[in-house]
């Protein structure tokens, strides 16, 4: 989001950003103050999760409960304000969670065209989530927020004038579920100028590493499983093979963790000086939809990655050439054996890996394609 508000005012836009500024996640007010041409206007919202609000949504309302954590009278008012008081060409709304604010631009503002950027098709996580949890219960409450999820893109998919998904799989899913034309991929992008490699950082050999948000289930889930059915034997066989992780708000059974040669982080403050520290970047993602980001960040920095088919999915890499694919765990341990030996050519594959990032994922051209959305929903909605 923030390189696609950076690029559109690079190109002469004026671009404003109405965040919900979360305890969690909360950002000053000049957060944005950097890129000239983009406001950043917050709100502030309590969306922590709660087990009596999720009880209690549970048995009084229709929306569910990822969703109503995010809906808000406050926000409501000030997104009202900026339409009433403002003239903008084009509203985009980015994510499920927050679509339920559609209906407010639509009753403000007929005449502006709304446009939903799909970072997921959510309750397609939640269902696979639901299918490989062991605790019964656990596994029942995470179904019925998958149906209610469904239920509820169905429902609003169809009230945006286009939407923009991350991936072309996604983007088959969103036609199928209903979403209206257009249905346009418009993949995820990398400011190239943000992710320079610094010949100052010499990577640490035999070293591996695992970067992301650690309050996102998949991520935990993931997570779970290499340090359950792969570090073992990995670590068995490579003694002197080290995992590095990093990523925000981790739950304390990661921040704990004390298995030998497995360091953690916790937040970085660069992701990009992080990455570079360390030589092959590992992806054990098994639920989830949309585009993994910082694989296309890892690569666009020369990492040799190696991911699960799905981290990997909606993004144009070939296996052994760009990326190293595989999903059984015993094939984790022997690739990561092949690394271990020098055999896997993570070097060749890294700069491969950087090549695609800079033909494919520019972020310039993500911008362009925006630009070209807009236009056409601007034209449709002025004839309409």
């Amino acid at each position: 989001m923030h390189d696609v508000a950076a690029g559109l005012a690079r190109q002469g836009h004026a671009v404003t950003v109405l965040a919900i500024n979360t305890p969690k996640h909360f950002q000053d007010d000049d957060a944005l103050a950097h890129l000239e041409g983009v406001r950043l206007v917050t709100v502030p919202v309590d969306t922590s999760l709660s087990p009596g609000r999720a009880l209690k949504n549970l048995l009084t309302s229709s929306l569910p409960y990822n969703v109503e954590r995010f809906v808000s009278p406050a926000v409501a008012a000030r997104l009202t304000e900026l339409l009433q008081n403002e003239s903008f060409d084009v509203v985009q709304i980015e994510g499920t969670f927050v679509a339920w604010y559609v209906d407010v631009v639509k009753r403000v503002a007929p005449a502006v065209p709304v446009v939903l950027r799909a970072h997921n098709l959510e309750h397609t996580i939640w269902q696979m989530l639901a299918e490989r949890e062991m605790n019964p219960l656990k596994r029942v409450y995470l179904g019925h927020m998958a149906r209610r999820l469904k239920k509820f893109e169905e429902e609003y998919l169809c009230r945006f004038d286009a939407v923009a998904a991350i991936t072309e799989p996604d983007q088959r899913r969103l036609r199928a579920l209903g979403a209206p034309e257009p249905v346009v991929f418009v993949p995820a992008g990398v400011d190239m100028s943000r992710f320079q490699v610094d010949a100052a950082i010499r990577p640490k050999p035999r070293t591996l590493f695992m970067i992301g948000s650690l309050d996102w289930l998949p991520n935990q889930e993931g997570l779970d499983w290499l340090l359950r059915e792969v570090w073992p034997q990995a670590h068995a066989q490579m003694p002197e093979l080290e995992l590095h992780i990093a990523g925000k708000n981790m739950p304390a059974r990661f921040q704990n963790l004390t298995l030998k040669n497995v360091f953690v982080h916790g937040f970085v403050a660069s992701a990009s000086a992080f990455m570079q520290q360390y030589e092959v970047m590992l992806v054990p993602l098994l639920s989830g939809g949309g585009m993994r980001i910082k694989i296309i960040e890892g690569m666009a920095l020369g990492k040799c990655i190696i991911s699960t088919g799905l981290g990997s999915e909606g993004i144009f890499v070939r296996n052994g050439h760009d990326i190293v694919l595989c999903d059984e765990p015993s094939e984790w341990v022997r690739r990561l054996g092949s690394y271990y030996r020098g055999e896997l050519g993570h070097a060749a594959i890294g700069q491969e890996a950087a090549r695609t990032i800079a033909r494919l994922y520019d972020n310039g051209r993500v911008v362009e394609s925006f630009l070209d959305l807009y236009s056409v929903v601007g034209r449709r909605v002025q004839t309409a």
